[in-house]
């Protein structure tokens, strides 16, 4: 370690955060840039910095997910000195450090040799010290000419077929050139032809288009620039873990959040593993839950990332009858026809989804290498137990189809040796859906590991469940998603948008669930991977409450845009409009683009079409030049303002006084409309904010910026001053009760907040509706520094300046 400039302080007694601030660290923005923020993080109340991955990354990355070095904080945004230095500052402050961690792989970086203990693999094969390191089936590739049965490992990287490319291959000493690519060659085999050459190396060279079927290395998702570690090795776990756990044996950090723990082999051993080397630190681990799926209750973690929490906050927000509409707006603005109420099962995004998870399966499917492996490991079980014998290798690939494609959450958590959990082998009965077939009943039983142990039976039971993950990331969250966008809005990460919008009811019980069973688990609103920040979200939320004159407007846009040549991307483009305005051309089409690659229906990555995409980029840039459809959007966007404001304020609110520990996303203090990455991961004007923030002692009426941060810095220093007590709901009384949502936190805390404005408006306000404020008091509310006796406080007063109050009684 290098010796810190000075030392840190001794760690406190308690590490749960009261709160925490999402710093994205880059090129632009480096760990010296978050040290100058610190006063300024601290003024806004936050107890915790949330750092970004800190391990050195492919130069110029921007998110840090692309480790190439396990053995030294980034150089590229200031190494080890500047992360000590960032500490110091913070301890200062009062503040402490959260690291992101990424155990699930490393870079294939260009050139490869950033990698070293990649390279030493390419260089030396599964006799490599390395070799252990990456998830590898060597058995899926012959060997070298002179190794035939020991295998090797396939490179996807060429621009075309081989014989194509081998003129742009050359030798240089040890090291084969491929542009920007630089490998290893095997020792022995420099002065070889290059037919040769190529025949004796511990990796095959192919096109890169090879990767879906013939990979033998299992990656993140479907990305074959990152290659899977096994974190699940202690001898990988140590030397991969090393430099962030001394940094916590220092005080430097705190915490960490665990990246994609369900591509880990074995989540429940590997958080365990990382909890006896921290002595049980504040760890928060990105798990996506499914519908009503909990959380594994023997994983030693404070609980999750907070998507859970999104969710709910989002949908008690939404109007589920309005979404409803507007979904059949939708429809029938695609297909033509009445429009409907559509809600009814089966729904179209249960389709939809069930449809991308199929496709990534498929032969061709993009996740069918993953499958080809499974199908290897089933067929060696068959070979040696004639019980598990003559399950052909069509079969074999169709039940897993099956079964990955009608899994209902991201994966089984089954350990081989261990009785496979409730949760799990009830999510596998209802992918089997009464199957009876017996090549199905084989797959689902050696997924949940019930057929005994054996290295093979062990192998497919850790690979079904990554697998399983990688198939709803991708099928669901980054192709249905971006397929069915009847309200954009809906489909974030851990996203239903087949069940839109949440009864209050519903969200308090949950809110009790969180209190009583992770207490600590972080919320969220926007993160580095939602698709749409949480202000735009809010929004959009505003056209679930008004469906019919939306989908009046979206087709009026259209006419005004001329003839179009896709209905579904006019949707979106128009939601996109709403979402980010004012929204420059070159942001609209980044986003428009990625999201027609996503969905994979008339353009992909893999096989883009260039006639497509212009008419796509075409039509998206005529908007701003158009003079019959700009006063209209601006229009649109200026009446949905006040409700848009409401849901902002409300989401902002709720997010900072539920239960758990709300993570601030960098610049959403304020009003934050930004897409999918890349627009969503931007260096944020820290200092600028820092400015504004000494100005925002008091709302001021039409300065939404200015209400928003002065409504986030005076709920982070509440809960940092004090903690929140037990959660109750609070009902209201009255004409318009349905549109309060309110809950005591504990006996001196009261939040309420506004929902579904629109329809309150429209319903001619609150009234006389009243919400008992609890004996005691007065009651101040620290967002307007009004006054109320405790007892019935009509709601029009009490939210007569904001939509939202956040109501204490002093001792």
């Amino acid at each position: 370690m290098t010796p810190a400039a000075e030392p840190a302080q001794p760690r406190p007694a308690a590490t749960v955060p009261s709160s925490s601030y999402r710093l994205q660290l880059q090129p632009g923005f480096t760990l010296h840039d978050a040290t100058a923020a610190v006063p300024y993080l601290a003024a806004l109340g936050v107890s915790h910095l949330h750092l970004s991955p800190l391990l050195e990354a492919v130069p110029g990355s921007t998110h840090g997910y692309d480790t190439v070095d396990h053995t030294r904080i980034s150089e590229q945004l200031g190494g080890e000195p500047a992360l000590r230095e960032l500490a110091a500052a913070a301890h200062r402050h009062g503040l402490r450090l959260i690291a992101d961690v990424v155990p699930n792989h490393m870079a294939v970086p260009a050139p490869e040799r950033l990698n070293r203990p990649l390279w030493q693999v390419l260089r030396d094969g599964p006799d490599s010290p390395y070799a252990r390191w990456f998830d590898i089936d060597w058995t899926a590739q012959p060997g070298p000419a002179d190794a035939p049965g020991r295998g090797r490992v396939l490179l996807p990287l060429l621009g075309d077929r081989l014989g194509a490319v081998l003129d742009q291959l050359t030798v240089d000493g040890d090291t084969l050139r491929y542009h920007e690519h630089e490998l290893p060659l095997r020792p022995g085999t420099e002065e070889l032809p290059l037919p040769g050459l190529l025949a004796r190396q511990w990796y095959r060279l192919a096109w890169w288009r090879l990767a879906r079927t013939e990979l033998n290395y299992r990656r993140f998702f479907t990305v074959n620039e990152l290659i899977a570690l096994r974190a699940e090795d202690p001898e990988v776990f140590a030397a991969t873990h090393a430099v962030l756990l001394g940094l916590h044996a220092d005080g430097v950090l705190d915490g960490f959040r665990i990246d994609h723990p369900d591509g880990l082999a074995d989540p429940r051993g590997y958080l365990r593993r990382l909890a006896d080397a921290t002595g049980g630190a504040y760890v928060v681990v990105e798990k996506i839950l499914t519908g009503e799926e909990r959380l594994p209750e023997d994983w030693p973690v404070a609980g999750t990332t907070g998507y859970d929490a999104l969710r709910r906050i989002d949908g008690v927000l939404t109007d589920h009858a309005g979404a409803c509409r507007l979904a059949g707006a939708y429809e029938s603005f695609r297909h033509g026809g009445p429009v409907r109420d559509l809600c009814a099962d089966p729904h179209p995004a249960i389709a939809e989804a069930r449809r991308g998870r199929a496709d990534m399966t498929g032969p061709d499917g993009e996740l069918a290498a993953e499958v080809e492996r499974l199908v290897r490991i089933a067929l060696r079980i068959g070979a040696a137990e004639p019980a598990h014998a003559d399950h052909a290798p069509g079969q074999l690939r169709a039940a897993l189809g099956r079964l990955l494609t009608g899994y209902p959450a991201y994966r089984p958590y089954a350990r081989p040796g261990e009785p496979p959990s409730a949760a799990s082998a009830a999510q596998l009965r209802a992918a089997l859906d009464g199957s009876t077939d017996p090549t199905d009943r084989l797959v689902a039983a050696l997924a949940l590991g019930e057929l005994g142990r054996g290295a093979d039976k062990d192998e497919f039971c850790a690979r079904f469940a990554q697998t399983a993950a990688a198939v709803a990331a991708k099928g669901v969250e980054d192709t249905a998603f971006y397929r069915w966008n009847a309200l954009p809005g809906l489909n974030e990460v851990g996203g239903e948008p087949a069940r839109p919008g949440v009864h209050p009811e519903e969200f308090h019980d949950w809110c009790r669930y969180l209190e009583r069973t992770w207490p600590h688990s972080m919320t969220v609103l926007s993160t580095h991977d939602t698709k749409r920040s949480a202000d735009a979200r809010a929004r959009l939320a505003v056209l679930a409450e008004r469906p019919d004159a939306w989908a009046a407007e979206a087709a009026a846009w259209s006419t005004a845009a001329g003839p179009g040549f896709d209905p579904d991307a006019d949707w979106l483009l128009w939601h996109t409009l709403v979402a980010a305005w004012p929204i420059d051309s070159d942001r609209l089409v980044t986003a428009l683009l990625k999201a027609a690659r996503e969905a994979k229906l008339r353009t992909s990555w893999t096989a883009p079409d260039p006639r497509y995409e212009r008419a796509l980029e075409q039509r998206a840039r005529s908007v701003h030049g158009n003079p019959g459809l700009l006063p209209r959007i601006e229009g649109t966007v200026h009446a949905l303002a006040p409700y848009a404001r409401a849901n902002t304020l409300a989401a902002a609110l709720l997010h900072l006084t539920v239960p758990g520990v709300p993570d601030l996303y960098q610049g959403s203090e304020e009003p934050l409309y930004t897409l999918v990455d890349p627009d969503n991961r931007g260096v944020v004007d820290l200092g600028a904010l820092a400015v504004r923030l000494t100005d925002a002692a008091a709302p001021r009426p039409g300065d939404l910026a200015r209400e928003k941060l002065h409504l986030t810095t005076t709920a982070l220093h509440l809960r940092r001053d004090r903690p929140l007590g037990p959660y109750r709901p609070l009902p209201a009384a009255g004409p318009a009760a349905d549109h309060l949502l309110a809950f005591a936190r504990g006996e001196d805390v009261v939040t309420a907040v506004t929902r579904l404005p629109y329809g309150l408006e429209r319903a001619g306000g609150w009234r006389d509706t009243a919400l008992e404020l609890p004996a005691g008091g007065p009651w101040t509310d620290e967002l307007t520094g009004r006054s109320f006796p405790a007892g019935a406080a009509p709601v029009a007063e009490l939210l007569t300046a904001l939509p939202v109050a956040l109501l204490t009684r002093r001792a």
